[in-house]
């Protein structure tokens, strides 16, 4: 008896809901973890083709994950309902990697928030400044993504930083942005928006304990550089704070 195409994507796919249930995703090609997403939404459609495709056009499976859903459509093979499960997947990501930081103290998992924040901006095809706040026991209540563009003094605007910071009635504060290019050293532009922005936060008694640059893969700290701190020991010495 000869089999149908039907039946042998069936196979297929069981194949591979059987290898991800019994090791994960431990072995999996990216293009096998995007076919085995694509087929959440297609009961029978063949989706290995679309899922190489779609590698092939946005090159990393993190690039996928943010890819617009107008952009994905636009690959032959995937529709409204594979990008849904796309974004959800992603979105449900994000979710959990965020409780996971939740009223802990980032400082003290550092691996676990880069994991949160290359999850959230690390492969964002534009510039993204995002801002976590902190207690008073520097324990996480919220993040944020204030502002999206090139970072310049006159696209980050620290009184919508402090005033979000008030919001969330934040002692402490955490930067992060990425960088598209992949190469998280940072520009003068880079520079000049951290000193504005701790500056700033030392006027409003709010500690600023990070800047995290994010490329791929890889960080530059702005805490372990020394960089903030002489930045604060400046705006001191300057007879421009107080402490």
């Amino acid at each position: 008896m000869v089999k149908s195409k039907g039946n042998k994507n069936e196979g297929h796919r069981q194949r591979l809901r059987d290898k991800f249930t019994a090791y994960g995703l431990s072995g999996f090609h990216d293009y096998e973890v995007i076919e085995l997403l694509l087929t959440l939404a297609t009961p029978r459609k063949d989706c290995k083709a679309a899922a190489k495709a779609a590698l092939k056009r946005f090159k990393t499976l993190q690039a996928v994950l943010e890819a617009s859903s107008g952009d994905l459509c636009r690959i032959n093979g995937i529709g409204p309902k594979n990008v849904f499960g796309i974004k959800l997947i992603k979105a449900v990501a994000e979710r959990y990697l965020e409780k996971k930081l939740i009223h802990k103290d980032p400082i003290n998992n550092s691996k676990e928030l880069f994991d949160y924040l290359y999850l959230r901006i690390g492969e964002r095809s534009r510039e993204c400044f995002l801002v976590l706040f902190l207690d008073a026991k520097n324990r996480v209540i919220a993040s944020e993504i204030l502002f999206e563009g090139t970072l310049t003094t006159s696209s980050v605007y620290p009184r919508e930083v402090i005033r979000a910071a008030i919001e969330h009635r934040a002692a402490a504060l955490i930067f992060a942005h990425n960088h598209p290019s992949g190469d998280p050293a940072p520009s003068k532009e880079d520079m000049a928006v951290t000193r504005q922005l701790a500056h700033a936060c030392k006027v409003m008694d709010i500690t600023v304990h990070e800047h995290l640059v994010i490329g791929e893969n890889r960080y530059f700290s702005f805490a372990d550089s020394g960089h903030l701190k002489q930045m604060i020991r400046d705006f001191i010495g300057n007879g421009l704070g107080y402490g």
